[in-house]
């Protein structure tokens, strides 16, 4: 992978292991709600709080409630998160005021209705969802803290091969018109098929020490100074981004490989961000089979191509996949 040493002893000073004072990176909620809201933004609901046990279970649970109004492009920002949920049911915490919490309610459906495109959006587009989030965030930080963020297959955003970043999609039911309360603003603009919360945690101001594994760092740890650690211009700078590739997503009818409005297909974008391509790894499927290869593509529903030492091809999706991990020549097993 490009960017800066993988251990801290090599990187040296580039690495600072202070403490930063908190108090300069408080959430806004009227900076981020500035930020964030149409005609500035792309959002047309922003939520800030300061604790959630989990931001996707809060929004979707909000979302799937018919007294309540979460629009296409609704999100939820939280200041710390006690009881986030990673992939396969796993644990993510984030104390307060060390990680960027959000998570963004898509409705693809009414969007593909409200845009004007004609088009209906593809089932396959809904795996593709979380993907965009990582390109999103990927862009977002490089142009922000000049870190070289990549993406590790499915769901992960990671620097010189430790965890900086998960994301976690879920399904939320579309509400049926005959359920939304009348006179409710669900019940005046009733969903299109189903919602997606895309949930992101990125760990911005954790210490060496306060990270959970030797496979994480944060953005602190890989060198970013104090002005490029504030939480106030890095949300914005994601989810804007986020909001826009979606939004062309969806006006090519969620088609990973379709070009979207910049020229580039979702499928290529992903791709030339991608740090598991070529990387020889070791996927761990269910009932402790392992599958072992190189992996050499992404196919248009976002699962990944394996080749194996005999030349066979074998495709996983992220649904069966319990761990990838990059294996070297030694055998050694790295994170990504």
């Amino acid at each position: 992978m490009t960017g800066t040493a993988t251990t801290p002893e090599q990187n040296g000073p580039g690495r600072p292991q202070t403490d930063v004072p908190q108090a300069d990176f408080v959430l806004d909620r009227n900076q981020l709600k500035a930020a964030l809201l149409s005609p500035q933004g792309g959002f047309a609901r922003v939520d800030v709080v300061e604790s959630a046990g989990s931001t996707n279970t809060d929004l979707a649970a909000n979302a799937a409630d018919t007294q309540q109004f979460w629009p296409d492009l609704s999100v939820l920002i939280a200041n710390a998160q006690p009881a986030g949920k990673g992939r396969l049911g796993r644990t993510w915490e984030a104390p307060a005021g060390t990680a960027m919490i959000s998570s963004v309610l898509v409705w693809p459906g009414e969007q593909c209705v409200s845009n004007g495109s004609g088009t209906s959006f593809a089932p396959t587009g809904y795996g593709w969802l979380s993907i965009l989030a990582a390109v999103a965030l990927c862009q977002a930080l490089r142009t922000e803290t000049g870190v070289l963020a990549t993406l590790k297959w499915p769901n992960d955003v990671v620097v010189n091969s430790r965890k900086l970043a998960g994301i976690l999609a879920q399904v939320v039911p579309g509400t049926p018109a005959e359920q939304a309360v009348p006179g409710t603003a669900a019940a005046a603009l009733t969903p299109v098929g189903p919602g997606v919360v895309v949930g992101v945690g990125v760990n911005v101001s954790a210490r060496e020490e306060d990270l959970p594994t030797d496979r994480a760092t944060s953005l602190l740890v890989e060198g970013v100074p104090a002005p490029g650690l504030d939480r106030n211009k890095l949300l914005p700078a994601y989810l804007n981004n986020f909001a826009a590739l979606y939004q062309a997503f969806a006006a090519v009818g969620g088609d990973a490989q379709l070009p979207l409005a910049g020229g580039v297909s979702a499928l290529a974008l992903a791709k030339s961000l991608m740090s598991t391509l070529g990387q020889q790894v070791r996927a761990e499927l269910p009932g402790g089979t392992m599958l072992h290869g190189t992996a050499i593509d992404v196919n248009a529903d976002g699962s990944l191509r394996l080749r194996d030492e005999q030349g066979t091809q074998h495709t996983v999706s992220a649904g069966d996949v319990l761990h990838l991990r990059r294996t070297g020549s030694d055998g050694a097993i790295g994170y990504a």
